[in-house]
């Protein structure tokens, strides 16, 4: 588990890449040039670790594109201390994000492969969330809510309802809703059944999927 310097320059070169295509939040890119993204993919893959394009990992998944990690974390708009509930654990890779912004994240993974690997590597890279979950993402984790902010990493058909019951007053519900393409929305809480939504272009993620357990 080895990240050289030249490891460190080409992150540094994705960081300016992502400043280009319009990311500003600092905290937002200093997280992306400290954290060794080759380390998250399978070591055919090293030379295209920085590079801004998702690839493949375990269990027909893809560690995301590093502009949409860096798009998604920014319209959290996280605080040190924030608790964060993240659907998709994935490669881990958004979840160490998070966790180098300071949140207290809860990450649910439904992929029995994935969950095992990231479950183990995370800690061994010093990113520690607060409870990784094998299962179903659409029900959210009713025992931890209220949330901050809940994201999603996988396309979802539909927004799932307990996903939005589960957030804070004013908190945040970032998800690409769609089915082949997806269109990036946000979801603000505003009261007891009252939500603000936004939306921010279109983007493609593997897909979100229901009851596979």
């Amino acid at each position: 588990m080895k990240d050289t310097f030249k490891h460190k320059g080409l992150r540094q070169q994705l960081v300016n890449v992502l400043k280009a295509k319009g990311i500003t939040d600092a905290n937002v890119l200093n997280a992306i040039g400290k954290i060794p993204r080759h380390l998250f993919m399978d070591s055919g893959f090293l030379d295209h670790a920085y590079q801004d394009k998702a690839f493949p990992i375990a269990a027909d998944q893809t560690i995301s594109q590093p502009y949409t990690v860096a798009f998604q974390s920014e319209l959290l708009q996280v605080k040190k201390g924030d608790k964060i509930l993240e659907i998709g654990t994935g490669s881990g890779y958004q979840t160490a994000v998070l966790c180098e912004l300071g949140a207290k994240v809860f990450s649910i993974e439904r992929q029995q492969e994935l969950f095992k690997k990231t479950s183990k590597f995370l800690p061994k890279l010093g990113y520690r969330a607060k409870k990784l979950i094998f299962g179903d993402g659409y029900k959210g984790l009713v025992d931890e809510a209220p949330f901050e902010s809940i994201i999603v990493t996988a396309g979802a058909p539909f927004v799932p309802k307990p996903l939005l019951s589960q957030l804070k007053m004013g908190g945040r519900l970032v998800i690409p809703v769609g089915d082949d393409v997806q269109t990036m929305t946000m979801f603000t809480r505003k009261g007891q059944k009252e939500f603000s939504q936004e939306e921010f272009g279109e983007f493609r993620f593997v897909p979100l999927l229901e009851d596979k357990n």
